[in-house]
């Protein structure tokens, strides 16, 4: 818009200064006595007063684009203000991103190197329903069961089904009827 409204006052100076070019020039003709027919004289003196009429036309016209003009950079200078300063907010949130991402990169390294042990010794088949469970429920293959609940999809099992895992022997495995993961018995099960 800003832009637009150069291109436009532009346009009318560019008016301006050649109806003033015209004025100057049909007035140094009657000055310097070139027009001598009174009818001539009478329709230059006819012209001049328009050529003026022209020139304040114009100068008003030049001026409301200058207004319009104004108001538009005024508009374009707090809209560019508004983006440095979203730009700055940007490079500091994705800053405080990249360095939270990297905490957690070297927490899963960490996590990841404290999981090898734990695994070892475990059947195979298990550990590959466990991944694809993991794979499946968004990281969370396995979750405990606290107090007739499981704690993967947080929904309490029904008396029927803890009387299945109750009887069910300490090393199979059992799984959430409700989420399919497979469920970790501990002393807090409330078996």
């Amino acid at each position: 818009m800003v832009d637009d409204l150069q291109a436009e006052q532009a346009k009318v100076d560019a008016d301006v200064e050649q109806v003033k070019a015209r004025r100057t020039r049909d007035r140094d003709r009657m000055d310097q006595g070139l027009i001598t027919n009174p009818k001539d004289l009478e329709r230059m003196g006819h012209e001049l007063t328009s050529l003026e009429r022209r020139i304040a036309s114009l100068e008003d016209d030049e001026l409301e684009v200058m207004e319009r003009l104004e108001q538009a950079q005024a508009t374009l200078d707090s809209l560019t203000a508004q983006v440095e300063t979203i730009d700055t907010r940007l490079a500091t949130l994705t800053e405080a991103r990249d360095e939270k991402a990297g905490v957690i990169d070297t927490q899963l390294v960490d996590v990841e190197a404290q999981r090898g042990p734990s695994v070892e010794g475990l059947p195979e088949d298990l550990l590959a329903l466990y991944e694809k469970l993991r794979t499946q429920k968004g990281g969370v293959g396995a979750a405990r069961l606290h107090q007739r609940r499981c704690t993967g999809c947080q929904l309490g099992i029904d008396n029927a089904e803890i009387a299945v895992i109750r009887s069910t022997p300490a090393d199979t495995v059992v799984r959430c009827e409700e989420c399919s993961r497979i469920l970790v018995r501990t002393a807090e099960s409330g078996l």
